[in-house]
């Protein structure tokens, strides 16, 4: 029998994804406090919030599909294409070893509201850092303050560094997209550039997340839970496709500074309601 109540908890947690995973303001921490929030934080519901990261995804590759599709047709014959294909497989290594010896100490005991709400306040400030320096170092002369413009121009060392900060979204409420832009941006990439890194970096980290989550836990899993997962899944797809497209038009004009601001607010707003009593955030 299909349980509508779960199912509507499956949406909400789906949502949540979607509109989080690619913005600096971490997907992990939000899905953290919402399943607190809906009581949905059992270790079936862990294993459900990294794999319905697959369905944001979806929709990177969708709004990227030109590039991928480019990049595969080239990759036998232009350097180019190689060379990309080489920086986001660099940039990505990183993570994998990290995560394989250090992943479940981390998902032992940093998987809390405390923690998620304490990084959320330091990424806020991280981000509030990393926009002022980068307004300081602006060229007044070329209004440039980049040396790489485009995701095409990085180099393997640039690739590696990125993939070397992403491995600090490990811990939760840091944010992938956010160590990553603003890792990029402190790097010396272009907002626009490191934006799109991350987004191409987000695909082989969280589709290899997501299979090795679902393989590693799959005797919590029955074939009874399928439509749960593809609640989530398609719930995730659809406000990520529309979170992406939005975030590739407002970092043309605007700063992440707005994203500062709000994981400062919500992180104390989640440490004072904790501390307090008036909200029971379960670990």
């Amino acid at each position: 029998m299909i349980d509508i109540a779960l199912l509507g908890k499956a949406a909400v947690m789906g949502v949540v994804e979607g509109l989080t995973e690619f913005l600096p303001i971490s997907s992990t921490g939000h899905l953290i406090l919402a399943g607190a929030l809906l009581g949905f934080d059992d270790d079936k519901a862990k294993v459900f919030d990294i794999a319905i990261q697959t369905g944001a995804i979806f929709a990177v590759v969708l709004v990227y599909w030109q590039k991928i599709r480019d990049t595969v047709l080239a990759l036998p014959t232009q350097v180019r294409a190689q060379s990309f294909a080489l920086n986001v497989l660099i940039a990505f290594l990183p993570a994998v070893v990290l995560g394989l010896l250090f992943g479940n100490v981390i998902k032992a005991h940093l998987f809390t509201p405390e923690v998620v709400a304490t990084t959320f306040i330091l990424g806020g400030f991280a981000i509030l850092w990393a926009e002022r320096r980068q307004s300081q170092a602006q060229d007044v002369a070329t209004g440039t303050f980049s040396r790489i413009s485009y995701v095409d121009d990085m180099g393997p060392l640039d690739a590696l560094k990125v993939g070397l900060v992403q491995c600090l979204a490990m811990v939760p409420g840091t944010s992938r997209s956010g160590a990553t832009i603003i890792g990029g941006m402190l790097l010396g990439l272009s907002r626009k550039a490191a934006t799109d890194f991350s987004f191409f970096l987000a695909i082989p980290t969280l589709i290899g997340a997501g299979v090795y989550s679902l393989y590693k836990e799959r005797a919590l899993l029955s074939l009874h839970d399928i439509p749960l997962f593809a609640v989530g899944l398609v719930f995730s797809f659809i406000s990520a496709w529309a979170c992406v497209r939005w975030l590739l038009r407002f970092v043309s004009t605007h700063s992440f500074v707005g994203f500062a601001y709000y994981r400062i607010a919500f992180g104390v707003v989640v440490l004072a309601t904790a501390w307090s009593g008036l909200v029971t955030w379960a670990p």
